[in-house]
Order: structure tokens, then sequence, then C-alpha cells
């Protein structure tokens, strides 16, 4: 889906010219994230029985979407924001193509058959402009289309338009004290949630109840699905980096920041999430809790220790293709009745997120990382 789902390696090298760098620490903690997100975002598809507890996290789980966005403005901006030289398009491109379209290319190809359903429920024009568009990662600038082929992958057109935009975004004169950084963050949250809290106001669907995760209409489906609905959580993560970059943090600062948001994330969900409209929570209500789970986790702390343990650092290196490969691939799963004629029905859903899992971690193996390095092989080299 998005940079956040990528595990944040070093990226290509982009300069016009030689110099030295200095070598970023890794975040294997926000990789541990991405396992925690992409997982509850597919629970949150097939919600499992017996979920008492975990239930108000699960069945909300569509806020991490914008969590996501807001790591890959973070994870670009950190590994490209301070770097010498200018930013080289085409290699800063190509470098994001690498990691985002195999897999995607992979999950249109494994759920081709998913065509025959949307040939039934669309008209022939719009399946034809469906089939135009999904390829070309651009069926989510349209409301109507967004979920065409494979209903996540709306998050990858998001993702491609940020990607375009970024060389421009990271050149733009960015604040340099964290006072006024915060500020810019603040701001940036509350323009982005402008156009739901404006949504609730008008009710341009004219909707005859509250919204909630059903409630369809175009206007409603723009918010959910465009791009522009989603560019102020995307330069929230880079106006976060610029914020990391310029504090200095000790390790007990950042385990009280982590362990805050962290407490305070629980106890939204517990309490508070049923009094806040669903078109407000779509719009990044949460954003500045997650910022500051990500700034509590960029460090070493008890926290970062947690999330990045090997299992669940693993996972989170196949996080980008568990998120955009199980909600097909389950569905495929129900339509064929597989676990019923492996005689394993009483196992599942268990062992269809288990299968999921494994097709993920193949899939990354097997295509994502042999297909971004041969891209990446045809990378024009820096001068010498």
């Amino acid at each position: 889906m998005t940079e956040a789902l990528l595990t944040p390696d070093a990226p290509a090298p982009v300069f016009t010219k030689p110099a030295a760098r200095v070598s970023k620490p890794q975040l294997p903690a926000l990789t541990g994230v991405r396992t925690l997100l992409a997982v509850n975002i597919m629970l949150f598809h097939f919600t499992p029985p017996h979920m008492t507890y975990l239930y108000p996290v699960i069945d909300n789980s569509y806020v991490f979407v914008g969590f996501f966005f807001l790591l890959s403005g973070y994870v670009l901006a950190y590994n490209y924001a301070d770097r010498p030289g200018r930013l080289v398009k085409r290699d800063f491109w190509r470098a994001r193509f690498a990691r985002l379209y195999p897999i995607y290319l992979l999950s249109l190809v494994l759920f081709f058959t998913m065509l025959g359903a949307e040939w039934h429920a669309r008209s022939h024009g719009q399946f034809v402009e469906g089939i135009i568009l999904t390829p070309l990662l651009l069926q989510g600038w349209s409301p109507a289309l967004a979920t065409f082929w494979n209903t996540v992958a709306w998050t990858l057109s998001c993702e491609a338009a940020f990607y375009f935009a970024f060389p421009w975004i990271i050149r733009l004169q960015w604040p340099k004290s964290p006072g006024r950084l915060i500020a810019l963050l603040l701001g940036v949250w509350c323009l982005g949630l402008v156009p739901h809290a404006l949504y609730l106001h008008f009710n341009p669907d004219h909707l005859a109840g509250p919204t909630d995760r059903y409630s369809s209409g175009m206007w409603i489906r723009m918010l959910k699905y465009t791009p522009l609905a989603y560019a102020c959580t995307f330069v929230g993560g880079i106006t976060l980096a610029k914020l990391q970059a310029c504090m200095t943090l000790a390790t007990r600062h950042r385990a009280w920041i982590a362990g805050a948001s962290l407490a305070a994330i629980g106890l939204f969900f517990a309490k508070a999430v049923t009094h806040v409209p669903y078109i407000l929570m779509h719009g990044g209500f949460l954003v500045p809790l997650f910022a500051a789970l990500v700034v509590g986790l960029s460090g070493q702390n008890i926290f970062a220790a947690a999330f990045a343990w090997k299992p669940i650092e693993l996972l989170g290196q196949a996080s980008y293709a568990l998120f955009l490969l199980h909600f097909n691939f389950i569905n495929l799963l129900r339509n064929y009745h597989v676990p019923e004629r492996l005689h394993l029905a009483a196992y599942d859903p268990w062992i269809s997120y288990a299968a999921t899992l494994v097709l993920a971690i193949a899939a990354m193996q097997l295509v994502e990382k042999p297909a971004r390095r041969a891209i990446l092989k045809r990378r024009t080299a820096p001068a010498q």
C-alpha cells in the first residue's frame, strides 16, 4: 500500500554529485507497528468471533489507513530530507516504483477472476474505465471506481500521487524550530479535518442517519478514497520527520512519549471511540496520538524494543503484501469453500489468517524483493 508498509531501508542514491552521508539508524519498531496495523485491518475486514475486549479496536481499524499515510510521509522525509545534493526525480520515482508496483501487479494477476464480479456489478462504461485506470494506479481518483478489482488498492492511488509530489514538497521552505514545526503539524491536521467537518454539517449525500462504514454516496466516497483527502496526513508525516530531526530526546523521554500515546490510544478506543463521528475518525482525528507514538518509537526504549521483536519485524517487512493481498485472497477462500473442502472449517477464520500470512511472506520473498532488485539494477549510477 504505502511506503509506511514497506521496510524503511536505505533508499536509492539520488545525488547529482558525490557527497558524504551519515547512514541513519534503522527504525525496526516502526516496522513492527506496521505488522499490527496491517493485521488489524485484515481483522477489520474479516472479524473473528469472541473479540469482546478487542472489538472496539478491530471494528474501527479503518483509522489505521491514515496512520499508514502518516508513516509514509515520515519515512520518506526521514530518509531523504537532509541528504546532500538535490533529489533526482527520475531515480526517486524509479525506487518508489520498484517498491510499489511488483506486488501490486501480482495482486491484479492473482485476482484476475474478480473482474467477473465487476462486470456484473457495473455498467460497461465503468468496467472499461476501471480496466484502464486500475493498472495505472489511477482508480482512487474516481470515487465510483476506487475499489475496482482489489478493494483495498485505492490506497496505492494515493501513495502514487504522494510519491509524485514528494520531490517538490520536500524542497519547500520548512520551519526550523520545534515550536513552529509543532504548530505547523497541528495546523495541517486541522486543515485535513475541514472537508470532513463540512460533510458532517451539510450532509451533501443526504444520508438519512449518521454515517458509518457502510454509508455510501459520491461525497463520502471522495473523502474515504481519493488522494486529496489524505494529503494533509501525508504532509503531516513529513512535518513530523522534520520535527524529529531537530529534537534531542533522551531515552526516558521517548519511553514516556511512547507509553503515554499507547495508553491514550487504548483509552480512546475503550471509552471514547463511539462518541466521535465516523467521518471525522476517517479524516484523521487520531493523527496527533499516532504522531506522538511515532516519535516515541523512533529511538531506543522499552516500547520500541517490544515493537522491534524479530518475529513482529519479519511480518512487518511483509505487511505491504499482507495488506494488498488479504482482502481478495480471503474472499476467494470463502467463495470456493476451501476450509470446508480441506476439513478445516472448525479452525476458521484462523486458518484463513494463517494462510494469508504465509502468502504475504512468500510474495515478499519470491516477488517483491527479486523484482525490486531487478528494477533498481537499471538505475543510473551517480556521476563520478
